[in-house]
């Protein structure tokens, strides 16, 4: 998929010009050019831009039924090469529906291709083997925000276009307690968890500059996500339950016009089981879904430290709405995988209500990571529950201010947000080399919070008609160090 970056000029909230190099490969997606003397869309135009412009791919409806191929739908036999049969017979048509019946199959990896559908009907459950072996040969993946040749994704596509999972079935990754969650839990006996030692070697070979044909390991104990777009566009995931994930569940990576619409993520036991994270990716829209996680229910990522800097492609033009949100890390997280840039995140009319959501709306960095995060908006978000910080904007994250690559947050909207409980109300926290900048509140309440703020190296926040507390707050705040 061809790339190019144009520089474009955006305008912040207060009226400042910025100019942005942000990454625009052409797809179907993209919003259409702006006519000569016409201002390009800004703000809540522009999200609605992205809804109308983001298409479900065009696939031939033709069936494939996979139990024409030999899968069983007992279960009791593997039906691996049984479903890779049926998605070779769709592409050598031109493409077509593979149909997965009512049942129970049991299989390893899945590789789709373009102009495939993979429909997991009503009744129909997908186990997914426990084996790492069934997941090899390795496949071309990111492991948070890195690079390299690990074990397939469940689901996985590479390079594809029109590319989808439907239906109304459930996709169960089978992970607990003895499988994959152990690698993220247990001690290894050296100070870490068994895979640690691979992490640490993936992170060093990164910020060596080893070539990403050379980043593999024998024996990984890096678990694979769940579904992962890789390098695709025109991908459409609708209606199915997805379980019991390794950890990130529904990942597109350098992929642009996605639409995750109606499903329901289900993993709130295991690490790192993130809901829908989007990473280096375009034109995404996330509807009318279900979020209970062990992790972020949604994390928006370009690439972590010299590996982000390295591809340098930014997530945007991501707009997240009427989903609901139960237990996880945060709702709407942006980072901490954020090297490559975050820009235009739209959230609204969410439902964020568990006393198990640690925050609402987080952006979490640190000056390892770097990058800049600016346009994000959120509103009409209802709040009836919540842990931690209803807002947290935090550069102090793990290594804190340890490296030579200053975050920038900046511009950020939030309007009618209502919340109960919690921690913090606001929870900003930069650095005085970089404070955050440029945040508007509105129009919003924040009830029975232990702490209403805590504010180091802030620069222009407006408070207009928001109450915390019961206190009203129309001001302009600078804040500096904490006290």
């Amino acid at each position: 998929m061809s790339s190019t970056v144009l520089t474009r000029t955006l305008t912040a909230v207060f009226g400042a010009a910025l100019a942005v190099s942000v990454f625009t490969p052409p797809a179907a997606g993209d919003p259409p050019d702006t006519a000569p003397g016409q201002a390009e869309p800004q703000g809540w135009e522009l999200a609605e831009q992205i809804r109308k412009e983001v298409k479900p791919p065009n696939i031939p409806q033709r069936p494939f039924d996979i139990t024409d191929y030999g899968a069983d739908p007992t279960g009791e036999k593997d039906s691996t090469e049984a479903i890779a049969e049926a998605i070779d017979a769709a592409v050598d048509k031109g493409g077509g529906k593979v149909v997965v019946p009512a049942g129970e199959f049991h299989t390893g990896a899945i590789h789709l291709d373009s102009n495939i559908e993979l429909h997991i009907s009503d009744g129909a459950t997908v186990r997914f083997s426990q084996d790492p072996a069934d997941y090899l040969p390795a496949v071309k993946t990111r492991w948070e925000g890195v690079e390299l040749y690990n074990y397939s994704p469940f689901i996985y596509a590479h390079g594809a276009e029109n590319v989808a999972i439907t239906g109304g079935g459930t996709l169960d990754g089978q992970a607990d307690d003895e499988h994959w969650w152990p690698w993220k839990e247990e001690p290894n006996g050296d100070g870490g968890v068994i895979e640690t030692e691979h992490r640490d070697q993936l992170f060093q070979w990164a910020a060596d500059g080893v070539p990403v044909e050379q980043r593999r390991f024998e024996d990984s104990k890096l678990r694979p996500n769940f579904v992962q777009f890789y390098e695709s566009e025109n991908i459409l995931v609708e209606d199915v339950t997805l379980t019991n994930s390794p950890m990130w569940m529904i990942h597109p990576v350098l992929s642009e016009n996605v639409t995750v619409d109606n499903v329901t993520l289900d993993s709130p036991v295991g690490p790192n089981s993130d809901g829908v994270n989007p990473e280096s990716s375009k034109n995404v829209v996330i509807k009318n879904s279900s979020f209970d996680n062990g992790d972020d229910c949604i994390a928006i990522k370009s690439g972590r430290n010299e590996d982000g800097r390295r591809i340098g492609v930014p997530s945007q033009n991501i707009v997240i709405h009427d989903n609901t949100m139960a237990d996880g890390h945060g709702g709407v997280t942006i980072g901490s995988e954020m090297s490559g840039d975050v820009y235009n995140v739209f959230a609204e009319n969410n439902v964020m209500d568990s006393e198990n959501l640690d925050r609402a709306l987080r952006i979490k960095t640190n000056s390892v990571r770097g990058g800049t995060v600016e346009q994000v908006y959120f509103r009409d978000n209802d709040i009836p529950q919540i842990g931690g910080e209803v807002i947290r904007i935090n550069f102090q994250y793990e290594e804190g201010d340890a490296g030579e690559h200053t975050p920038t947050v900046r511009d950020i909207r939030i309007e009618n947000v209502h919340s109960t409980g919690g921690e913090f109300g606001l929870y900003l926290r930069g650095y005085e080399q970089s404070p955050i900048s440029d945040v508007t509140i509105r129009d919003s309440t924040f009830s029975d919070v232990d702490t209403p703020m805590e504010l180091e190296h802030v620069d222009n926040l407006h408070l207009d008609n928001v109450d915390i507390n019961d206190r009203h707050y129309d001001e302009v705040i600078d804040a500096g160090p904490l006290s």
